[in-house]
């Protein structure tokens, strides 16, 4: 079931080549920091899951035309929120958008006539057209949740599974998947990755539910005249009819989602990740590592006191502030809790 190629579908390779001159390691890490931030502002206007996925996709093409060092992930969240609110019918006033948007920069209460919120407003509008430009009006985004809800329709699986993969799916945009994978297959990692979280570690592996043929465990013994019952751990793959270069491209998409997941602290800040980051990763072909934890990185990348606020901006960048710590939690914690 190949799809046709599209302008936004990118080898891992292109990675290298965005126009942002950061090392990738760091310009990874702000893209996903980029996309928290969009979540928290998309979460506290009250926007659609549909809105904010489609804000989140919108957020990593942009920075395959323009550079993270001119355009700051704040500005550029903002913008995708605010344009996202437009196309997807569930306008906000952009006041409200600024007010919201200086309030998770600064964590500082503005009133909506004050020149926080006015100089704000100016710097989503002029983002939102450099936005408009790397979309060349483009506006169209199929979110891997869309797949997942026909997954969740196609089969009665367990409440809990369900939670895990919509989490995961949202987890997603945390990492590049979006610019490399079409929904359906990033759909089908987060499906088959909560089913193997649910089920535990003594399931079947990541490699045999997404397999070619069937994991031989499954079949009926002895057999029977009766037609076997569907296998939930195949679900997925045979609902989307899967060549083997798909489900290439499902394990390749796995092994990102768990190293991203392994790059968090999964010992003390995030341990509602402990059950995931134990997961061995499917077998797949050699690649370069994308993700590794924020200790790891290498001297200059990792954030630093000034990363985030006024003084600690590029000079094209249009307003400042600082990204609070205390965030709001995201649906995996939540579906942990």
């Amino acid at each position: 079931m190949q799809e046709p190629q599209n302008q936004w579908l990118f080898p891992l390779s292109a990675l290298h080549a965005t126009p942002s001159n950061w090392p990738l390691e760091k310009e990874l890490y702000d893209r996903a920091r980029g996309v928290e931030f969009l979540y928290r502002l998309g979460c506290s206007l009250v926007l659609p899951t549909a809105a904010i996925m489609t804000a989140a996709c919108w957020f990593h093409r942009f920075y395959m035309r323009f550079s993270m060092e001119d355009y700051h992930r704040q500005d550029v969240a903002a913008a995708c929120i605010f344009l996202a609110t437009k196309t997807e019918e569930c306008g906000r006033k952009l006041r409200d958008v600024a007010r919201i948007c200086q309030l998770k920069i600064t964590n500082r209460e503005y009133a909506p006539d004050s020149k926080e919120v006015e100089q704000c407003q100016a710097s989503i509008l002029l983002t939102e057209e450099v936005l408009l430009e790397a979309l060349c009006f483009d506006y169209v985004v199929e979110s891997p949740h869309s797949k997942l809800v026909d997954l969740f329709d196609g089969h009665d699986e367990d409440t809990l599974v369900q939670e895990c993969a919509w989490s995961f799916a949202h987890d997603s945009y945390r990492t590049i998947l979006c610019l490399i994978y079409p929904p359906q297959i990033i759909a089908t990692a987060c499906y088959v990755l909560a089913q193997r979280a649910v089920d535990g570690p003594n399931s079947f592996s990541l490699d045999a539910r997404i397999s070619s043929s069937a994991p031989t465990a499954s079949l009926p013994t002895p057999p029977s005249h009766k037609p076997p019952s569907p296998d939930a751990t195949r679900f997925a793959i045979e609902h989307f009819s899967f060549d083997n270069s798909e489900l290439v491209s499902v394990a390749e998409a796995l092994s990102i989602l768990l190293e991203f997941y392994k790059a968090q602290d999964a010992e003390s800040t995030h341990t509602h990740l402990q059950p995931v980051v134990a997961i061995p990763p499917p077998t797949t072909p050699p690649r370069m590592k994308l993700y590794v934890p924020v200790s790891q990185l290498p001297t200059g990348i990792a954030p630093t006191p000034t990363d985030d606020n006024p003084a600690g901006r590029t000079p094209n960048s249009s307003h400042g502030g600082r990204t609070p710590a205390n965030r709001e939690p995201n649906s995996l914690e939540a579906a942990a809790e």
